[in-house]
């Protein structure tokens, strides 16, 4: 029986996903809504597949992705996430995700998913590996692409509101460090402060409105 640890900020999504993986006879071994108790609880279960959704309050998915795979190389990580967006799965799978199911696919597709990654081997739903393919090929890039892996991270707390405070607590950096990074942001993405800053994520559906 493969083994799931499901990480997502809204209990009843997780007991959704834990009942319709448990009529395919996957069994649920531990739950966390945020990235922080995934990171404490991994180590407790050792599950086969992490499912970890990425728009989480604090660390957020990704940097949880990023802390999981330092602490185990091997672990097995499906991605899911509600973004239409090119850049969330080019960056969990450049971080070592297996997996990336955009929430809006069929029910169905989450035991596809989970059962592909549990054997170890690269998930993506159509639709995302059409966008990825198709951006790929016309060349299409939005201006987080020239974001380094810890600017996007803070780009996106910057994006949702959090103040450099937050940030710094969130990804366990220095107030000063954060700065840095926001300096940097604003000088590759054009941007004068955080309003405009959340203005670019909104118009490249990074975050949600």
């Amino acid at each position: 029986m493969i083994r799931v640890m499901l990480v997502d900020d809204h209990a009843l999504v997780r007991m959704g996903f834990r009942m319709l993986l448990g009529d395919a006879q996957i069994e649920v071994v531990a739950e966390a809504d945020c990235g922080e108790d995934a990171c404490k609880l991994y180590p407790q279960h050792k599950p086969d597949v992490v499912v970890m959704d990425l728009t989480m309050p604090g660390m957020g998915g990704l940097e949880a992705v990023r802390r999981l795979i330092a602490q185990e190389p091997k672990i097995r990580i499906l991605c899911l996430s509600a973004h239409e967006d090119t850049a969330h799965p080019q960056r969990v799978l450049k971080a070592g995700a297996l997996g990336y199911l955009a929430k809006r696919s069929a029910p169905e597709a989450l035991i596809e998913a989970v059962t592909a990654v549990s054997r170890g081997k690269r998930y993506l739903d159509p639709e995302t590996a059409k966008a990825l393919a198709v951006a790929q090929i016309e060349g299409d890039s939005n201006p987080s692409e020239a974001l380094s892996e810890r600017e996007f991270s803070v780009f996106l707390q910057l994006a949702r509101g959090a103040t450099v405070a937050q940030i710094a607590e969130n990804l366990k950096l220095s107030p000063s460090t954060v700065g840095t990074h926001l300096y940097n942001i604003k000088q590759k993405l054009g941007a004068s402060n955080q309003s405009e800053i959340t203005l670019v994520a909104l118009r490249w559906g990074l975050i949600e409105a």
